[in-house]
């Protein structure tokens, strides 16, 4: 049963230095042909039936680099294609603070929307302007209040660090800026230079200095301290919540659970396969126009492979993998899978097992790479 969908919009005014997404600048694309393929591609998913969602997110590119109009016809075509969601959905989207005004913030809500996910990444503004990012440090003060004055009472913001000549004061104060701000939610990831990237060339042509691992990881500790003493919880390794306001979506990902993926570049896991759908906006529409299934990649899941999927995206979470879900999902116990494996893990300290729940430690988190692959079966 399909918990939730992804859609992805590749569409950008602007393309930022770190970013690999599947993004076009919008100017002179095909926009609206673009929405009704998603219609198209959605109702071949969902073989023409309806399915109601528990979760629903945008995602890009830039979603609000579309005109209200054209915000208000995609959600009304997702629902023409057999999407269905109600007040009870976590229905997001992302925006740059920059691109979202009254208009698309009144369609948003007109249209189902009750989360949006601000694109933050600094409040510092020369590391805003090494990233390629547009918006100013009053644009994101000015979105949130204005959201929150329409009746969106869950904002969740990106933050990065790690960044190219960041100092750890730059951090600390770029989360207590954050903080300051109340978002119900905040994602927090080191960067990570991307092939294909206007980064990526720089560090190739000798042009940019990456932070090293240990000053990366002083800023994690940084962020940790910082955002439990302020009353956000770590759920996940890398995202922070006030009570209930964790991400329903990434949550159907973290769990291991299925999901659709509509779109130039989306990916989606469906009947233990996964596919990764055609990247490039012209191919995609062509197939989509020709009834095909607009996919690049699709490779099935085998049962090993869903069990270490299992483990190292369960993990990541501060609830942990449950035994007895383990055990009803596979129809096999845990212990006889994986048992020589979790007991070397718990006596190295990385993972700590209490009710049930098996879960990194302290240490765990730092190595946590090193702990997922000890989960991978051997060929």
């Amino acid at each position: 049963m399909i918990k939730g969908a992804y859609v992805h919009i590749p569409f950008c005014n602007q393309i930022c230095h770190y970013c690999d997404f599947n993004k076009v600048l919008i100017k002179n694309q095909p926009v609206d042909d673009y929405l009704e393929a998603l219609q198209a591609e959605g109702e071949k998913r969902l073989n023409e039936t309806v399915q109601y969602m528990d979760t629903l997110y945008i995602g890009g590119g830039t979603p609000t680099s579309l005109s209200a109009q054209q915000l208000q016809t995609l959600f009304s075509n997702l629902k023409r294609a057999g999407l269905s969601w109600d007040a009870s959905s976590e229905v997001t989207v992302e925006v740059n603070p920059d691109g979202i005004d009254d208009d698309r913030l009144y369609a948003l809500k007109a249209s189902g929307v009750n989360r949006i996910s601000i694109g933050v990444q600094t409040f510092d503004p020369e590391l805003l302007e090494t990233l390629g990012r547009t918006h100013s440090v009053e644009d994101v003060s000015r979105t949130i209040a204005r959201a929150r004055e329409l009746g969106f009472d869950n904002i969740s913001i990106d933050l990065m660090f790690a960044l190219p000549g960041q100092t750890l004061h730059q951090w600390q104060t770029t989360i207590e800026k954050a903080i300051s701000l109340k978002p119900d939610h905040i994602s927090a990831y080191g960067l990570k230079i991307e092939a294909k990237t206007q980064f990526y060339n720089w560090l190739q042509a000798g042009k940019l200095t990456p932070l090293s691992e240990d000053e990366e990881a002083d800023m994690y500790d940084v962020l940790l301290s910082t955002l439990e003493h302020n009353g956000y919880e770590q759920y996940e390794i890398s995202n922070f919540a006030t009570r209930g306001k964790e991400s329903a979506h990434n949550l159907i990902y973290w769990r291991n659970q299925p999901y659709l993926g509509l779109g130039a570049g989306a990916h989606g896991y469906q009947n233990s396969e996964r596919y990764g759908n055609i990247l490039p906006i012209p191919h995609y529409l062509k197939s989509v126009g020709k009834g095909e299934w607009p996919e690049r990649t699709r490779q099935p899941v085998s049962l090993k492979e869903q069990m270490e999927e299992e483990m190292f995206l369960g993990l990541r979470l501060k609830e942990g993998v449950h035994v007895h879900r383990f055990n009803d999902k596979f129809d096999t116990s845990f212990y006889d899978v994986y048992g020589r494996i979790h007991d070397e893990l718990v006596n190295d300290g990385l993972l700590h097992e209490e009710e049930g729940r098996i879960r990194l430690t302290e240490k765990g988190k730092y190595l946590g790479n090193n702990v997922f692959a000890s989960f991978l079966f051997d060929d």
